[in-house]
Parts: C-alpha cells; structure tokens; sequence
C-alpha cells in the first residue's frame, strides 16, 4: 500500500509553493511524522511530515513549483525497515609516501644541528655535512655556514643585490558563466517586493522625524535589570518600552490607528503591533496581540518567541495577520536614520535608530547623552501632518520621561 504526499492547504490566499529543501532522499526509509520537506510560500516557509512509515519515492524536485494538493512524492508501507547493522567500515586510507626530505638520511643528525644552521642551510642550499665543523666535538657552528655561504664572499661595502621578483602570471579571463549567478526569486522575496512597490505606489508616504534623549530608559534598565529578568526570565529590552510608547501615542492620536478600506476609514480599537524581524529568508512582521493590555515582561516574552519562530521558519499565517502599526529597528544594524516603508493596508510605521552618543543643550548647558533619531512615515491620505508630528512627539515624550507610560500622560 502506498501514501501518496500531498501538498497541504496553508490558507485561503496561499495557492502554491516551491520546495526549498528535500530532507530525505529518493529511496530512503522514513518513519512517521519524520520532516519530509520545506515549503516556501509567498508569506511562510512550512515543513511537510510523514503520515506513514515506509520507503519514499519523490515525484518532485527542490525548486519545482507546487500547486496546493499535488502529490510530490508516495511512501510504500509494505517496505520493511533496514535492519539495524554496524556501519561498514571506511576503508583504510593508503599510508602516504614519505616526502623527499624525509627520505633523505641528514648527513648529521637532527638534534646535532642548530636552528640557525638548519635554517642557513635552507636558504642557501648547502649540505651541513660538505662543511668543517669548529664546533663541539666537530659540530658545524652559525659562523662555519655563514663562511661557506656565497654571501660571506660578498664584502660588506656591497651587498647582495636581491633577484628581481618573478613577474606575476596575467591573470586568466574568467568565464562569463563564473561572473554571475542567477536563481529563481523565492515567493516570500517576491511578495516583499510587491507589497512594497504597492505600498509606494498606492499610498501618498511621507515621513517625519525627531529624536529622543534614552538617558532615562537606559538609567531605568540599568537599575532593575536584574530584578526584571530575575523575576520574568527574559531581559527588559527597548522593544517593549516602544510599543508601550506606542501604544501610548496611538490612544492620543486615534487618526493613525485607522487605514483605508476603498472609499471607507475603518478606525480600529485594538492595539496590535506589528515588529519587523529580519530573517535569512527576509523580512517578516509577526504581530503581538492586545499590547495594550500586556506587561512589558510579556511582550518581551511574545516578541522573543515569535522572533523564534520567524527565524526557525514556523511562523504561521495568523502570526503575521491583523497589525495596526509596526515598529522596525534598523539600529541593530548600524543605521542611524531611515524613512521606513509602510506595512500596508496600515497608516503608519515607526523606525527606531542606532543610539550615539552626541552633544546637545540642557538648560543652556552642552550635555554628551545617548539620543536616537526616530521617524514614522504615514499615509497623508488619512493622516494630517499635525496628526503625525503629535504622534512622534507623544512617543519621544514618553520614552524620555518612562513614569508617563505608568501614568497614560
């Protein structure tokens, strides 16, 4: 009897997806739930298990495209399971052959010569053995290869000319088919690129920036660090501290938590925030849910398992639906400003940045302190300028001063 391995369904939207890696062979034993394969779709990359043990046979290659439900490959259970063996041993390696130089039998033992005249004997090519020792019990000594050497013959008003360097070999052509390399764009980087071409194309974005002093929310990490993660099991990062400020913001300026829906404004009531994670495969948004409702220790905690599961290639539809605003931090990476694209159908994006240090006045006084250029780009379709810069201020407003994300000021 055989078990046909059939394409599953992801969602409604999802129709197809290439096969990105085979984990087994053609003709291999597998048991049951062992992972077959990696499907890579355009907004997830999923692994496909065995319903049945037995030897499989593979009808489709990594890199084909696969409609949802196709048969990509059959298990025959009949096919009894390879008896547990030793593993046949590797076969002996031939002994290699001694090298030149240890063929050759040292006119002079090895532990009768020195560094020094093993090493004038490299150089210069001469024989310790076809040179009168003044040494030790006869011994050849440095003084006794340098006499022989060609260079002592040199006197000391005119040295050895060095030979000239060899000319350098013109390098070879390299063939036209080893300059470049082209590969199939997988479906999750073309879908990026298409919702980004759409987000630029069909929303008038335009971005607006500030910066804000991390003075008080370093100081406020540096003190209860310890007891934080002593207590929840997860440090108190950034992250959280900005999707409060968020959060915070977005209940101020309602106008930006809404997005439009062909001639409607849907405004939303919910606080779900989407956080960009940059995984090997691309950009992802997993969205934490109800973060105005979550302690800072568990939207550490969601934000770190979804990171997780984005990098790991479990990340699921649901996880990546729903958001009503998203953060990026382009300053893990170094960049100090940028104007982030929208994560459409959203009206809006904040980009944190890298923190330096800079100088800047307080209170007529030039201070050095940690300050962070923020910008959130945002659809000027339904967000006003004023409503953007409120925005922003609200979020450097609490980030400067953390006690009014306890207080809702």
């Amino acid at each position: 009897m055989a078990t046909e391995v059939k394409v599953p369904a992801l969602g409604e939207s999802i129709t197809s997806g290439i096969i990105a890696a085979w984990n087994v062979k053609d003709g291999d034993y597998v048991l049951k739930d062992q992972i077959l394969y990696e499907l890579e779709t355009d907004k997830i990359t999923s692994e496909g298990l065995a319903e049945e043990a037995g030897v499989i046979t593979l009808s489709a290659a990594e890199g084909d495209e696969v409609e949802i439900g196709a048969v990509i490959a059959t298990i025959d259970e009949t096919a009894a399971a390879p008896e547990a063996g030793e593993t046949p041993a590797e076969p002996t390696e031939k002994e290699e052959e001694p090298s030149a130089t240890e063929k050759a039998e040292p006119s002079q033992k090895s532990d009768a010569i020195s560094p020094a005249v093993r090493r004038i004997a490299e150089e210069e090519k001469i024989d310790p053995a076809t040179v009168s020792g003044t040494g030790k019990d006869g011994r050849v000594t440095k003084g006794d290869m340098l006499k022989a050497s060609p260079v002592s013959r040199l006197s000391a008003e005119e040295p050895k000319k060095a030979e000239p360097a060899p000319a350098k070999p013109a390098s070879k052509p390299v063939p036209s088919g080893e300059r470049t390399t082209r590969k199939r764009m997988t479906p999750l980087r073309a879908k990026i690129a298409e919702r980004l071409v759409s987000a630029q194309q069909e929303a008038a974005m335009l971005t607006t920036f500030n910066e804000a002093d991390m003075s008080a929310i370093k100081a406020l990490r540096a003190q209860y660090q310890d007891a934080f993660v002593k207590k929840h099991g997860v440090k108190l990062g950034f992250m959280s501290l900005f999707v409060k400020a968020v959060v915070n913001a977005l209940k101020e300026v309602p106008g930006i938590n809404a997005q439009i829906d062909g001639q409607d404004v849907v405004q939303n009531h919910f606080y779900d925030i989407g956080i960009a994670v940059s995984t090997p495969k691309g950009l992802m948004v997993p969205v934490v849910r109800n973060c105005d409702q979550l302690s800072l220790a568990e939207i550490e905690q969601a934000i770190i398992a979804y990171a997780g599961k984005a990098r790991d290639g479990k990340i699921t539809i649901d996880d990546l639906q729903g958001g009503v605003f998203t953060i990026t931090n382009g300053g893990i990476f170094g960049s100090m400003l940028s104007t982030p694209i929208l994560n459409a159908p959203q009206s809006g994006i904040l980009g944190m940045h890298t923190i330096q240090d800079r100088p800047v006045a307080v209170k007529g006084q030039v201070e050095i302190r940690p300050m962070m250029y923020l910008a959130v780009s945002y659809d000027h379709r339904i967000v006003d300028g004023k409503e953007a810069v409120t925005f922003l201020v609200k979020v450097k407003q609490a980030l400067e001063d953390p006690a009014r994300l306890l207080l809702g000021v």
